[in-house]
């Protein structure tokens, strides 16, 4: 899909081949535990002495470290090395799953002796396939960048002190600047009983900017940042400023702020990061697992008009330095891009194998999990719907009388109804096509299927969010990118304070 290329980061490292993030993989994970490819062939054959449909190795080493700037100096550092495999045998629809973060032939041998009781007796080792590396070049989205070591201590400190410098000289209202830097190494490498053996090494930043502004006794706050997969120099002087401006410009906008109406009304919302009410709404009901449970309220719906005409979502885990990218699952299946809703028609779910298996439907490479302490789920990726053909001051100034919510906070959604709640960090009251004035504690209600029918006016200025996405379900939370054109909602519930 050519969409693609227009929200692609620019490569900011040389891509990364498969047999490279092997060998490294390799060197981090399986030599310094004195472990090869054949001690792995060993694992699988002792957990196919019983029947099972599906078993994977999953090893990972992560570097991770965060500094905060508050008041002026650093508050704290943290830095932390983790490492382990996570072993799961399957049979039909039942998992026995165990991980140790010791990785060691003989912790390993215990874990698959204590999986493998999920399926009877009697397998057939013979029929395994010895593990091999399968090409996987097509996708290379970013490269083996080890963020941590990019910048030294002291310049890390200076980007935080620069941010809050530039914060307070913005505007003598901002009272308080927390600033704060996080950067991942991430090295996976998967073992599956089919016989692949893949590998990835994954590099992740992200800066975040919180302000505090006063004027009169009243306090607002605003919020900003971003990051890529990618290393600190990413963060150059024209993007963080940008950053600081924005989170400067909503707590000052905020200071403006009146209640805000309440009752149904037209909702316009802008680009970017208000998708995360798309993703949370309709993204987490269109995985592969509730879907096959019943648990959706998409459920069964493959084929049915589920949106207006004009409104086409996918899940795309293949652009370039984007924070929900990755170049395989993790399960070794390479992302790609999934077409969920082509032109308001549900066309598919996202999954990963043993969803895909049961469902008897692809594999999308959505095999996603937090670390190898915990299962593979179907998890979105980067989520976002494409561009209509409005021009977005036409959508605003089309409304009659209601909200044009520019940015959100945070939210909930039930995945059974559809049903969410949501609340707007920057809105504005628009009467006549004229933004009126900024409002505060507008929260959005909504029912994510009846609200994509209500889809009347979709804007030409797709843009996803600045890369800072964090998606939680069943305890485990992974990197996500979230992304929409200007909207058009007719008949949506506001809940105010006037």
């Amino acid at each position: 899909m050519n969409h693609s290329n227009s929200l692609a980061l620019e490569h900011l490292a040389k891509p990364i081949g498969t047999q490279e993030a092997l060998t490294i993989a390799q060197t981090v994970l399986l030599k310094p535990n004195g472990l090869s490819h054949s001690d792995l062939d060993e694992l699988f054959g002792v957990m196919y002495a019983h029947r099972l449909d599906d078993a994977d190795l999953y090893f990972q080493h992560t570097r991770s470290e965060q500094w905060s700037l508050e008041e002026g100096i650093v508050k704290s550092g943290s830095f932390s090395i983790d490492q382990g495999v996570g072993i799961r045998a399957i049979s039909g629809d039942k998992t026995a799953f165990a991980y140790s973060d010791v990785i060691g032939h003989e912790a390993l041998l215990k874990a698959a002796h204590a999986t493998r009781v999920i399926g009877p007796k009697g397998g057939r080792v013979k029929v395994r396939n010895l593990l091999s590396a399968r090409d996987q070049t097509s996708i290379s989205l970013y490269g083996p960048l080890n963020p941590l070591e990019s910048l030294t201590p002291q310049k890390k400190i200076a980007l935080l002190e620069q941010i809050e410098k530039r914060a307070r000289a913005r505007d003598p209202r901002i009272i308080q600047v927390i600033a704060s830097l996080a950067g991942e190494f991430d090295v996976v490498l998967v073992a599956r009983a089919n016989g692949l053996i893949a590998a990835d090494v994954r590099p992740l930043v992200r800066v975040s900017i919180h302000v505090i502004a006063e004027q009169n006794g009243r306090r607002e706050s605003g919020a900003a940042g971003g990051g890529a997969r990618a290393d600190y120099g990413y963060f150059d002087l024209e993007r963080v400023d940008q950053w600081v401006d924005e989170a400067v410009d909503s707590a000052l906008i905020n200071l403006e702020s009146r209640p805000a109406p309440a009752g149904p009304m037209t909702v316009v919302m802008g680009p970017g990061w208000p998708g995360v009410l798309l993703h949370e709404a309709i993204g987490h009901g269109l995985e592969g697992d509730f879907n096959r449970k019943g648990s959706s309220a998409f459920s069964g719906r493959i084929g049915e008009r589920v949106a207006a005409k004009g409104v086409t979502v996918v899940d795309d885990g293949t652009l370039s330095g984007r924070r929900g990218s990755l170049n395989i699952d993790d399960e070794g299946t390479p992302t790609q891009c999934t077409t969920l809703i082509e032109d308001g028609v549900l066309k598919g779910y996202i999954q990963d194998s043993l969803n895909a298996r049961l469902m008897k439907m692809p594999l999308t490479g959505n095999g996603r999990r937090e670390s190898f302490a915990s299962l593979p789920l179907p998890r979105m990726t980067n989520t976002y719907m494409l561009s209509g053909k409005f021009d977005p001051e036409e959508i605003v100034a089309s409304i009659d009388r209601g909200l044009y919510a520019v940015n959100f906070g945070g939210g909930q959604v039930d995945i059974t109804s559809g049903k969410f709640v949501f609340s707007a960090s920057l809105a504005y009251w628009v009467e006549k096509g004229k933004i009126q004035y900024p409002v505060k504690g507008a929260t959005i209600i909504g029912n994510g299927p009846e609200s994509l029918k209500q889809v009347s006016m979709i804007g030409n200025d797709l843009r996803l969010d600045s890369g800072v996405g964090v998606c939680g379900k069943e305890g485990q939370s992974v990197p996500v990118g979230v992304g929409q054109p200007t909207l058009r909602i007719e008949e949506m519930t506001v809940g105010g304070t006037a």
